[in-house]
């Protein structure tokens, strides 16, 4: 008898797991460029999620807000959930985000010519012929006759930033002030 009941309440809670293996969805409240958005959890915390395997152009480049506006258009004010759960230097979660249709937003935005594949971190060969499909097309940023890649861009602002910042000035050495005698009497 303890033993049925046993398989009874472990078959109800693995039943009951089962049903509410819901998927945990977000929405998206801000685009803070074409790869990074800001989501809301369920309990009401701001995220900040960098889009895995992809780079989109720099806000201050040649089609950074025609892509943050892609972004925008494709997913803004909507629910989504994540895939994958990685954390970057600047503690970003670093994941591919999926509308409640099943678009993968990372896919469609390469797809559209608005992102690079991010080869540094990504070997996905999908990525890759949607990248290609994009470029023989001429879409979003490949209508472009030489794109410059974020992170060739990025360095370049960097070199940049150094080269501007003036000079040092050395520090004045002051002499030490001479204690200011008092005038001595002779005697």
């Amino acid at each position: 008898m303890l033993k049925k009941s046993f398989l009874v309440i472990l078959s109800i809670l693995i039943l009951t797991t089962a049903c509410n293996n819901q998927e945990t969805l977000y929405k998206v409240v801000k685009i803070k460029d074409g790869d990074t958005v800001e989501l809301l959890s369920p309990d009401h915390q701001n995220i900040t999620v960098r889009l895995a395997e992809i780079d989109c152009p720099e806000k201050s480049q040649a089609f950074g807000q025609a892509a943050k506006q892609f972004t925008s258009n494709l997913c803004f004010g909507k629910m989504v959930k994540l895939i994958g759960n990685q954390h970057d230097r600047y503690g970003r979660t670093v994941t591919q985000i999926e509308l409640e249709n099943g678009i993968n937003v990372n896919y469609e935005i390469v797809k559209n010519g608005y992102a690079w594949q991010y080869l540094a971190y990504s070997h996905n060969l999908e990525l890759a012929g949607l990248e290609q499909h994009a470029r023989e097309n001429k879409l979003g940023l490949w209508q472009d006759a030489n794109p410059t890649p974020p992170w060739n861009f990025r360095k370049g602002e960097k070199s940049q930033r150094v080269q501007k910042k003036a000079p040092k000035k050395s520090k004045r050495h002051y002499k030490k002030r001479r204690p200011k005698y008092q005038d001595t009497v002779a005697f």
